[in-house]
């Protein structure tokens, strides 16, 4: 998508360390208008794979799960990283490594919005290691329900998530890939 590259290109920031900065239009102040086409490029991509819901991570994966839901006309489940007394003592829960906080950071999904019968479409702004997206097939494991596949925004390939979610054995979309971020420039595929 080349507006969205064009975007990177204009106010992403590469931090080094394989850190980008894309505060100001995808995780802290969202260009809605962005958002939704890339909701809809992402909805394209798996509208034959019929999921009935999509599950991401608070809170960065939200606001394009949300319009990847919109565009497929279903419900958003995100896994919450703080319990809170309104979530049943029995829910999924996963621990997974922080790349940007530096912390081990929790993943939790009521058993009632995950079941058995759902078709789960995983959509997360980044995929980079793979370890958040890889704890979220794991809840969907877990509940019996089916991954039908797995879109990403912007994928950092150098990070090898791709690989590491490999053995899932489903389609993985990213809107836009970053092959490298060597010497504070970012190549794309």
């Amino acid at each position: 998508m080349r507006e969205l590259k064009d975007r990177i290109l204009a106010d992403g920031r590469n931090m080094g360390g394989g850190i980008l900065n894309v505060n100001s239009f995808v995780n802290h102040q969202v260009d809605c208008g962005l958002m939704v086409r890339i909701g809809q490029q992402l909805a394209s991509r798996f509208a034959a794979d019929e999921a009935n819901k999509v599950l991401t991570a608070e809170i960065s994966g939200i606001a394009p799960a949300l319009e990847v839901g919109a565009a497929l006309e279903v419900p958003v489940v995100f896994a919450r990283k703080i319990w809170s007394i309104t979530m049943p003592p029995d829910s999924y829960e996963r621990m997974v490594p922080s790349h940007t906080k530096g912390t081990m950071v929790q993943l939790i999904v009521a058993r009632e919005f995950l079941t058995a019968d759902d078709k789960v479409l995983i959509v997360d702004d980044f995929l980079a290691s793979g370890k958040t997206i890889g704890a979220l097939a794991s809840l969907v494991e877990e509940s019996g329900a089916a991954l039908v596949g797995i879109g990403a925004v912007i994928e950092k390939s150098f990070e090898g998530g791709r690989e590491l979610l490999a053995h899932l054995d489903v389609p993985i979309e990213s809107v836009v890939i970053i092959e490298s971020m060597d010497d504070g420039r970012i190549v794309f595929r």
